[in-house]
């Protein structure tokens, strides 16, 4: 495994993974996880973000998590996790679980790579436009999100979709690594 300070702070902190620092970045910067909101998290595992909205959220917040493998961090009554393919969700069974509509949607998903970049975009692209499509479903007016792709020739055709619902703005966290086309688009709903 490949590792530097943000892999050390994050196992001497206790989060599973380094991408929490993005996610720490982000929310200091814009302030948008807050005690009692409801967070849909898509690509939740290993759930180093779960873990950090948990201690946002306080005794009242819900986090629903999404992602195709579990997550490593333990069960927590404020948590309802699926394992799914984000494809394949019932939109209606996630307003279920959290009671109406969400806060917040985070979506740290990523395509297992292939090391062809147009390729990996691509998918990173339709992950992104997924999790979009959900924001505009099912995070109430005022409500954010934050989700992660990979540049490339689709990142303006993603931008200009999610300016159809929401104020957006481009974020590239100080915890990305250099060599990574990873970037977060984070928006508001209008």
């Amino acid at each position: 495994m490949w590792s530097d300070k943000w892999t050390e702070r994050a196992r001497k902190e206790g989060y599973p993974a380094r991408s929490v620092y993005k996610l720490k970045e982000a929310n200091e910067k814009f302030r948008f996880i807050r005690r009692g909101f409801k967070v849909l998290e898509l690509g939740a595992s290993p759930g180093s973000w779960t873990k950090y909205v948990l201690e946002c959220i306080g005794e009242e917040g819900l986090v629903v998590a999404i992602d195709l493998k579990p997550l490593s961090i333990p069960p927590d009554r404020r948590l309802v996790f699926l394992e799914n393919d984000v494809f394949e969700i019932d939109l209606k069974e996630l307003f279920n679980a959290s009671g109406g509509k969400f806060d917040v949607l985070l979506s740290d998903m990523a395509p297992n790579t292939t090391g062809v970049p147009v390729v990996d975009q691509e998918i990173s692209f339709n992950l992104a436009k997924k999790a979009l499509e959900i924001a505009k479903e099912l995070v109430r007016k005022g409500g954010f999100f934050l989700i992660k792709f990979f540049e490339g020739e689709n990142s303006r055709e993603l931008v200009s979709f999610a300016k159809t619902f929401s104020t957006t703005k481009l974020f590239r966290p100080a915890a990305t690594r250099k060599s990574s086309s990873e970037i977060y688009l984070f928006g508001m709903i209008r």
